[in-house]
């Protein structure tokens, strides 16, 4: 995906498979709303501002006629990406001109993105137009990667080991965690990362034992771990691992203990990694790598998920989920333990899975 009639070649051919998942389905058409499913059908802004200000929809309809909804704002934006012919612009009563654009193009019934399109959206939509609840349709597309998908991945996970072979010199005793985290953001901005990708995790000593602990005024001492799970956007893709760092020279037994069972709990998992592996029996064989040593309570949380445009696509590898890994899908393997009197221990990879297995990214 190298250059703008690549590109446009790309997005086409993704709406041509959604297209055709449509009509297998009996359906007209298909509004987008989700930021990312959007971006991920026609290029066009990869974020909204807020939850309630969106950048934009996307029509997608089985007849081919598809229209990309946006204000007069994005309308440059708009147009070195899409035909004019196709680009609906509304400002005020935008439902009741969208609602005569649907129309116009012959639909009776439109499906939405039930997760993605509000309440009061949807309310006022439904004055005009037949509007039908529906999940997954993109989001099926999108969990398997395509090779590009794959290789932007691999650049952005490559930025993400720059950034943490750095971090031995960052976490240094006296420290904060808010100011680590923002030396790590300066990194990853220093390896040609757009953005980050979450905001970073960095958590000493006992706050390791929030899996999503935010940084704040706890500063590293020697003899403390400091726990750092942190990613960067690349090209609209994300990376996202975690490591435990000791800092001082000597880690104690009870972080070598800890950390050996975190490593033989993923190796468990990445070994039997592949094609036809269910989501619940991949977690399964973390767990029960921690259960072996009497510490599966202890490990919080599902072992890993899809990653991509977002940091947490699916598919999730968690005890509940339904569904089989296959390849093309790129995952994170990430089990950990935790004790609040303590802290924490998680490691992560991003891994593909092969036709044959798995590689680590």
């Amino acid at each position: 995906m190298e250059n703008a009639n690549d590109t446009t070649h790309v997005y086409a051919t993704r709406r041509d498979r959604l297209r055709a998942s449509l009509a297998a389905a009996g359906h007209e058409a298909l509004l987008v709303s989700h930021a990312a499913n959007r971006y991920y059908l026609s290029g066009f802004e990869l974020h909204d501002a807020q939850c309630n200000e969106s950048s934009g929809m996307l029509l997608v309809t089985a007849s081919g006629r598809d229209q990309l909804l946006t204000d007069p704002r994005f309308l440059d934006a708009a147009r070195r990406l899409w035909p004019k012919d196709d680009i609906f612009i509304y400002s005020s009563n935008r439902y009741q001109a969208m609602g005569d654009l649907f129309k116009s193009l012959g639909l009776e019934k439109i499906l939405f993105e039930a997760k993605s399109l509000s309440y009061d959206t949807h309310a006022l939509l439904s004055e005009y137009m037949d509007m039908i609840p529906c999940t997954g349709f993109v989001e099926n597309l999108r969990l398997h990667k395509e090779p590009g998908e794959i290789e932007l991945l691999r650049r952005s996970c490559a930025v993400n080991h720059a950034v943490m072979a750095r971090l031995p010199d960052v976490l240094v005793p006296g420290i904060t965690e808010a100011e680590a985290a923002w030396e790590i953001e300066k990194l990853f901005r220093e390896f040609g990362a757009s953005e980050l990708s979450f905001p970073s995790i960095v958590a000493v000593n006992e706050n390791a034992a929030m899996p999503h602990a935010v940084p704040g005024p706890k500063a590293a001492t020697d003899g403390s771990l400091v726990l750092v799970d942190v990613g960067g956007r690349l090209d609209g893709y994300c990376s996202d691992q975690t490591r435990t760092f000791w800092v001082g020279d000597t880690p104690s037994d009870r972080f070598r203990r800890t950390l050996d069972m975190v490593q033989e709990a993923q190796n468990a998992a990445l070994a039997a990694i592949r094609p036809g592996l269910s989501y619940r029996d991949a977690y399964m064989l973390a767990k029960n790598a921690f259960a072996a040593h009497g510490v599966d309570a202890a490990f919080t949380h599902s072992l890993g998920h899809g990653i991509g445009l977002e940091t947490h696509e699916a598919p999730s590898l968690s005890p509940y989920a339904e569904g089989r890994l296959s390849p093309g899908m790129v995952i994170t393997v990430e089990p950990g333990l935790y004790d609040a009197d303590w802290g924490g221990v998680r490691w992560e990879y991003m891994v593909l899975v092969t036709d044959d297995g798995c590689e680590i990214l």
